[in-house]
């Protein structure tokens, strides 16, 4: 997917800003592998939301063809992919949060849901930060990174959808992640 991405990518400066923290990600799951294992649950979130980022950096979040048919047919004033990218992107990021809570500390379930809950959206926010300090030192150069397509709030409803992926991903795959937390934990 990494190969396929980096060929002919919409716009190169873009499409490197967009798979940073692909390649971050990838480097610290394997550095990490043989000390800190984490779930097949939380992986293959992980692989999810870095394909989603991959797409997102060849195409361009704004220009994605599927979400530029949906634009397209429902009359939508965007190509809403990036959003898509910011709710599965919170799911994977509060998953892998907790799960990295629950093998270090023993927490009760309301803190933990609190801490997993505020450090998705803290990541979120740095991102937010982040795009917006490459805005400000790029300039317009950097305006298909930032990808607002016109909306002055996409920043507020990228840190907002990413809280509702986490809140998804709580109440959708908590008990699940449990079982193979419990598999984790046997051996």
């Amino acid at each position: 997917m990494f190969i396929w991405s980096a060929l002919k990518p919409d716009q190169l400066g873009t499409w490197f800003l967009e798979v940073i923290p692909v390649i971050v990600g990838t480097i610290i799951i394997l550095y990490t592998y043989n000390t800190f294992r984490l779930t097949t649950l939380v992986y293959i979130l992980l692989c999810l939301g870095f394909i989603i980022a991959l797409i997102g950096g060849h195409y361009g979040y704004g220009k994605v063809p599927l979400f530029n048919w949906f634009k397209d047919y429902f009359q939508l004033g965007r190509n809403y992919y990036d959003r898509f990218a910011h709710i599965t992107g919170g799911l994977a990021a509060a998953m892998t949060i907790r799960e990295i809570l629950l093998q270090k500390f023993q927490l009760s379930t309301k803190f933990l849901i609190f801490l997993v809950l505020g450090l998705t959206l803290g990541v979120s926010a740095s991102y937010e930060l982040a795009e917006g300090l490459v805005a400000l030192i790029m300039g317009k150069a950097a305006e298909a990174f930032v990808g607002l397509q016109g909306d002055i709030w996409d920043t507020h409803w990228d840190m907002s959808l990413a809280l509702l992926g986490a809140i998804c991903g709580l109440l959708s795959l908590s008990s699940i992640h449990n079982r193979y937390l419990s598999i984790i934990q046997r051996h």
